[in-house]
């Protein structure tokens, strides 16, 4: 009966535990496989949506800063908006980027003075809300179907109506008085192909949905969509995030805007909450599945388990009942497989030494480790380091990048006021840069950057701050300059160094500088690079390959 008893307890204990044990961890695995597949998909999710606004962004920038540029431009800042060479100006502005439908110049009674293609040419946009908001700054608003234009360019050959995304800036005159505005309606077929794009670049699916969502939540793209209300959290300006609904796994990224625009887009990018999940169900079904075959063949090893630890225990319960009996000959199972009932004190001994050794190769062990976690901290380290490095620094030319330039002026600036220890900044632009990138291509143009940022570095001292300010800009930070005199010397001699040098392909170039004191009345850096851009502008006037220096 006891060996009987004893064989069903410990068969029914190890098959009920290894049961449990199944459950238990198929249901973890199952509810980490959901949350790894939420995560993943979330993951994909959020770098679509990160990787598409900042591409969005980028491009709506530099349009709206090229609208400005343009608008500065000698000869609309003349006065005269009937001379020819404003229209030739837009003429190539607007073969150059094929994403513009129109491109025009109105005066302030709201009449198209100028316009590429003659369209709308003398008609008044009073009305228009770009040429209302663009008499007062730069301006760009949210897609609209075509009112003047429609009649006079070809529709779309998926019959969806013509849509636009308006730009604006005013025109000064030299008085600081408006004389008109500079308009452009880009497709809003770019906008969508620069969503496509960025989408085709990163790691998506087709059961993927981007849209575009402006500050109002109604949906920009795609157009079989548009108009429909999609809800967007508040806290998007804070970068991507993902969430879970009932229906998608969603991502919402921020399009950074152009510093004047009042609009407000997201980049949503979602999938049916039911496809992400779908690896983890099937996984969750295999384990099922696999938790049944399981379970049969631990029932059979159980019942051998038990078995076997049973029957050394059935001896000694035999030979214990012969001691009772008085019986002699009473032999104990020394020999028998299981030790610790044949041996008790030589298996105590065993153990004591099985300890030690263990304890040795665990010191061992502890050994390695420490040495693999240096390892790992010291490749954590040069990580990092390389992180730093990329955050910083421009990754074509090596010099600092804009965003540590802003920190570095605003550094400067809160050591002035406390200090009184003052500083200057250089701005420097290659003239003509713009020919040599058509001329010899993009690739030529990246080296002679690489060039110029090696010849600004050699001609600065090591306590100067140099960095990349953007496109075919620098900028130098001259740390403790007290007068006018060294920052003009250094500028002088970067100019007269670059333009003694010889790039390769190119031969010579120049550089205009533009020089600016930093004063104890700047409420912030963006004054003292208002007043660098200004003397970068008068080099640029003046004839290029020259210093301006704000006196």
């Amino acid at each position: 009966m006891l060996t009987a008893s004893l064989r069903s307890y410990l068969t029914l204990w190890f098959a009920g535990l290894s049961l449990l044990t199944l459950l238990i961890v198929g249901v973890y695995v199952g509810d980490i496989a959901t949350e790894q597949a939420e995560q993943a998909s979330g993951s994909v999710l959020s770098n679509a949506a990160r990787s598409t606004a900042a591409l969005l962004g980028i491009q709506l920038r530099e349009r709206q800063q090229e609208i400005r540029l343009l608008s500065r431009e000698p000869h609309l800042v003349q006065g005269d908006l009937d001379d020819p060479d404003i229209l030739r100006s837009l003429e190539l502005r607007s073969e150059s980027r094929a994403e513009y439908a129109w491109m025009g110049v109105a005066d302030t009674n709201g009449r198209v003075r100028q316009a590429v293609d003659g369209l709308l040419l003398n008609q008044s946009v009073k009305a228009r809300p770009w040429f209302q908001a663009g008499l007062h700054g730069p301006y760009t608003d949210d897609p609209h179907e075509a009112v003047l234009l429609a009649k006079m360019l070809p529709s779309n050959a998926n019959g969806e109506p013509l849509r636009f995304i308006d730009f604006a800036a005013p025109i000064i005159d030299g008085d600081g008085r408006v004389i008109g505005v500079l308009g452009a309606h880009a497709h809003w077929r770019w906008v969508t192909s620069i969503v496509e794009s960025a989408t085709l670049q990163t790691e998506t699916t087709p059961s993927m949905q981007v849209l575009i969502v402006n500050q109002r939540g109604l949906i920009l793209y795609p157009e079989q969509l548009a108009g429909q209300q999609q809800s967007v959290p508040q806290d998007t300006a804070k970068g991507p995030a993902w969430s879970v609904d009932e229906e998608y796994v969603s991502s919402v990224a921020p399009v950074p805007m152009p510093p004047d625009s009042a609009l407000s887009w997201s980049i949503v990018v979602r999938q049916p909450l039911a496809t992400a999940l779908q690896p983890a169900h099937t996984l969750l079904y295999k384990l099922l599945g696999l938790g049944v075959l399981a379970a049969l063949l631990f029932v059979a090893a159980a019942y051998y388990l038990a078995r076997n630890l049973s029957r050394p225990v059935e001896q000694l319960a035999g030979a214990a009942r012969q001691v009772q009996a008085h019986r002699t000959g009473v032999s104990f199972p020394l020999h028998h497989p299981v030790l610790e009932i044949a041996q008790l004190g030589q298996s105590l001994q065993s153990m004591t030494e099985s300890l030690l050794g263990k304890e040795r190769e665990l010191q061992d062990a502890n050994a390695c480790l420490e040495a693999t976690v240096a390892q790992r901290t010291a490749a954590l380290t040069q990580a990092n380091a390389e992180l730093l490095q990329l955050a910083t620094h421009d990754s074509l030319t090596g010099v600092y990048n804009r965003g540590y330039l802003d920190e570095k002026l605003e550094e400067c600036r809160l050591l002035f006021k406390r200090t009184n220890h003052g500083f200057a900044l250089l701005l420097i632009d290659a003239d003509h840069f713009k020919r040599i990138n058509d001329t010899y291509g993009h690739a030529t143009g990246d080296d002679v950057l690489v060039q110029l940022a090696q010849l600004i570095q050699l001609n600065t001292r090591e306590t100067d701050f140099v960095a990349r300010y953007g496109g075919e800009e620098f900028a130098v930070v001259l740390p403790h300059s007290e007068g006018e005199q060294g920052p003009q010397v250094l500028a002088q001699k970067i100019c007269a160094s670059i333009a003694a040098a010889t790039f390769d392909v190119v031969g010579k170039i120049t550089v205009s500088i533009g020089v600016a004191l930093a004063h104890a009345s700047d409420p912030d850096a963006v004054t003292l690079i208002n007043r660098a851009d200004q003397q970068l502008y008068k080099a640029k006037q003046s004839g290029r390959n020259q210093v301006a220096f704000a006196e």
